[in-house]
């Protein structure tokens, strides 16, 4: 008897259909017979389902038994393949009568014991039934919670297999998972970080204020000690709630990565990732033989931090170049080309030279011209342009260490940056922007005009400092950024000039 139960699989981010087809009852030995380019984990699927069926009151066919994943070509990897396995080979046996089979999309991984643990995706394998018209969603219940968020389809959570048997047969009722609306306070666990600890820096607080507003990338240049990564931790407490829409987005792609999470620590907040400066290239940009999200695509709409920037092989920092242009990332494999989103706020600090003390009245620096020269030279220039406020921190004096008078709140920061994010939404309303960091040429020419004296201004400010074109446009962004922090409809003198400021370390620094 044949069996088909509606399953996916995920590529990337996205989920595409699988069918489990089950056949029993074949002639020769009897034997379990797996097919349809299974990785190691779905091929040790048979093992585990023949446990949890023993576990569960059921007995395994005591015949030739052909499972076949279909479409054959596309590789399956993972382990939420036991539980439409499991209720196939139920159904194929007659052992379970499933009248509104059809109506579901499946998946779930198997313990030993036959309960059902989560596994990855939830939010495509939701998006994936509603777009094919299955009604209904079969998941554990972590996984379940996941996918309730999405509209228009009905989920349902199974903590085992007897008890998902139990359900498609009607012998036992279960009510879909109800949506929960994300959180809107700030994490737990991140409550404490403010920038009003933050001693001194006025000016790097100021860069770190426009790059939000404007959702412009930032580059820290300071000795060790002078608070760099402080105020980078503190970055997302200043950063405005995502969307609806954005969140769904964000716990879309944790959520391919296998970061899921439950209703108790759900929350409207931004990712913030952190990655150690050993970080290979594909763990940065993504990858794997079936290619899935990196760090860059984990930071998407959020901050991705790099301390310590020259510490990264250079192969690492060179991948960022297009994925900070475009704002995604595709990558090609063997299995299949995939495009990732990565919208995400860069945040980078790095010591001024090896040793840290160049420039610092206290501590004398002990590296050579040479060794500065390559020190800095492992940042290239048009990774540089990409980065569009350059700021030095320097070191804390004695009596700003000892000063018991801290800064600006978090609070009354974000507060400025939402008004000038509302600005931005307004403007770039029926646009693909999202904020002034993200403006197209057409854009950038229609809401960055300079009157002839500050177009004068520009030029004079490219020629000496030796800008690139892109330079140039990014100076003009980051102006508009500060012109909305201030309130002002048109780009002002005071505006440009700020911005070209922060573009002041791009040459006389690094070359």
């Amino acid at each position: 008897m044949l069996a088909t139960i509606c399953s996916a699989a995920l590529v990337g981010i996205d989920a595409v259909p699988v069918s489990v087809e089950v056949n029993t009852g074949e002639t020769g030995e009897p034997k379990l017979i797996l097919v349809g380019l299974p990785d190691a984990a779905v091929k040790e699927s048979d093992d585990r389902v023949f446990s949890a069926l023993s576990n569960s009151g059921f007995r395994m066919p005591r015949t030739r038994t052909t499972i076949n994943l279909a479409p054959g070509g596309l590789r399956k990897e993972g382990a939420l393949y036991d539980l439409p396995i499991a209720l196939g080979i139920l159904v194929a046996d007659g052992k379970l009568e499933a009248p509104r089979l059809d109506d579901f999309l499946i998946a779930g991984e198997l313990s030993l014991s036959g309960a059902t643990r989560p596994v990855r995706g939830g939010l495509a394998l939701a998006v994936l039934a509603r777009a094919s018209g299955r009604s209904s969603l079969l998941l554990p219940p972590v996984t379940a919670e996941e996918a309730a968020l999405v509209d228009g389809v009905r989920v349902f959570a199974v903590k085992s297999l007897d008890e998902a048997a139990r359900f498609l047969s009607g012998e036992l009722q279960l009510a879909p998972v109800s949506r929960r609306e994300p959180h809107s306070a700030r994490q737990p666990a991140e409550a404490h970080l403010d920038f009003s600890e933050i001693k001194g820096q006025h000016a790097v607080r100021r860069a770190v204020e426009v790059a939000v507003a404007g959702g412009h990338n930032l580059l820290m240049i300071g000795p060790p000690g002078s608070g760099k990564s402080m105020i980078a931790k503190r970055v997302p407490t200043i950063m405005p709630q995502p969307t609806l829409d954005e969140y769904l987005e964000i716990l879309r792609i944790h959520s391919a990565a296998g970061a899921t999470l439950n209703g108790e620590t759900r929350f409207l907040e931004r990712p913030a990732r952190a990655p150690h400066h050993t970080i290979s290239d594909v763990g940065l940009l993504g990858g794997g033989a079936i290619p899935g999200p990196g760090e860059i695509s984990l930071a998407h709409h959020g901050v991705l931090f790099l301390d310590e920037l020259p510490e990264f092989k250079r192969s690492a920092l060179e991948v960022l170049r297009q994925p900070l242009e475009d704002g995604h990332v595709t990558i090609s494999r063997s299995a299949g080309k995939i495009t990732l989103p990565c919208h995400f706020m860069l945040v980078a600090a790095m010591n001024p030279c090896p040793c840290g003390y160049l420039g610092d009245a206290r501590h004398e620096c002990r590296c050579s011209p040479s060794q500065i020269q390559r020190y800095r030279a492992r940042i290239s220039g048009p990774l540089l342009d990409r980065i569009d406020l350059h700021i030095e921190a320097p070191a804390l004096s004695l009596t700003e260490l000892r000063s018991d008078k801290g800064g600006e709140s978090s609070a009354a920061i974000r507060e400025r940056v939402e008004l000038a994010r509302a600005c931005q939404r307004l403007r770039f309303t029926g646009t693909a922007a999202a904020a002034n960091a993200r403006m197209n040429q057409a854009l950038l020419h229609r809401h960055c005009r300079l009157n002839p004296h500050l177009g004068d201004l520009l030029q004079q400010a490219m020629e000496q400092l030796s800008l690139s074109a892109r330079a140039y446009d990014r100076i003009l962004k980051v102006a508009r950024t500060i012109a909305d922090l201030a309130g002002a409809d048109d780009i002002g003198s005071p505006h440009l000039l700020e911005a070209i400021q922060y573009r002041s370390l791009d040459r006389n620094v690094f070359y």
